[in-house]
């Protein structure tokens, strides 16, 4: 937790860059977007719901999917520098107000919307049905729970 205080109190902008579809929970850019950090990222995991082109941050790429095993990762690098050089860096260093914009909708979309509660929730009756709600409710209190 100490790590992840610095490194995302020293960062103006989140970049991620894990080979597709190999991104883990996403939660280090989601804590970066709590903390007014846009996101500079592949299209994997929780970047392809919360990524907003200009807005909460870039997209490196058009979201692809895997490289081909043994492929030198070419197109990825242009796709990096492509992004970096005409669309992250014009706005950080010439476009002040936009990118301070763009920290906001980070903190106020992103921030707002990718939550523990929200993931337990969805883990809850997405992946483990109704039977883990009937679990969690104390018997003889399903009558004063609201519907």
């Amino acid at each position: 937790m100490a790590m992840a205080r610095l490194l995302c109190a020293g960062a103006d902008v989140w970049l991620n860059t894990p080979q597709p579809p190999l991104e883990a929970s996403g939660t280090s850019g989601m804590k970066a977007a709590l903390n007014g950090v846009p996101s500079l990222s592949v299209l994997d995991g929780w970047w392809i719901e919360g990524h907003v082109e200009g807005v909460t941050g870039w997209a490196i790429g058009r979201g692809e999917g895997a490289a081909s095993p043994g492929s030198s990762h070419t197109s990825d690098a242009h796709a990096l520098y492509y992004a970096l050089e005409r669309l992250v860096l014009p706005v950080f260093y010439f476009n002040r107000d936009r990118f301070v914009d763009m920290m906001r909708y980070a903190i106020a979309l992103n921030g707002s919307f990718f939550t523990a509660q929200r993931m337990l929730q969805e883990y809850v009756t997405k992946a483990y049905g109704a039977a883990a709600v009937a679990a969690a409710i104390p018997p003889g209190t399903q009558d004063v729970l609201p519907a």
